[in-house]
């Protein structure tokens, strides 16, 4: 189904979507890191050589825009998204490096309508970011607020 179709009655729990890769390029890493998290891991090639990671990694937070970026794109509906009230869990499990090729994949864990907005209802999502090796460096429990279609 195209996204922008996609309203609250279109979101079953259970469901699997791959949304599809992203390219973690050194240049715009490095200049996130330097703008945004400036710590010796992300920033210094020389210290972070000697740190606990054997070299540069990329911010959590720098992944995370890269997932919002795929999600946003590939997902959220600009017919029927609309906000999010936050997430209940975070989670940075493995170290991101520049040229790796992160998947985003997300699954529909919980639907139900608002008691208090007919409008709308909730959907929680539980979104991983996986590596070119296979391995989960990012999952995210998420929360959105969806638009139905069919409100009455």
């Amino acid at each position: 189904m195209n996204k922008d179709e996609r309203y609250f009655e279109d979101y079953v729990t259970g469901e699997t979507h791959v949304l599809g890769d992203v390219l973690v390029d050194e240049k715009e890493m490095m200049d996130y890191a330097r703008s945004y998290d400036p710590q010796d891991i992300h920033t210094d090639p020389e210290k972070a050589a000697a740190g606990p990671f054997g070299g540069i990694i990329a911010s959590g937070w720098y992944t995370g825009g890269l997932m919002m970026r795929v999600y946003a794109k590939n997902y959220l509906s600009d017919v029927s998204s609309m906000a999010s009230p936050g997430i209940d869990a975070l989670a940075w499990l493995a170290p991101v490096r520049a040229g790796d090729v992160l998947t985003v994949q997300v699954t529909v864990t919980d639907t139900r309508r608002s008691k208090s907005k007919p409008d709308r209802g909730i959907v929680k999502s539980f979104i991983d970011i996986i590596n070119q090796d296979g391995t989960s460096v990012m999952t995210v429990s998420g929360v959105n607020l969806i638009s139905l279609r069919n409100p009455g």
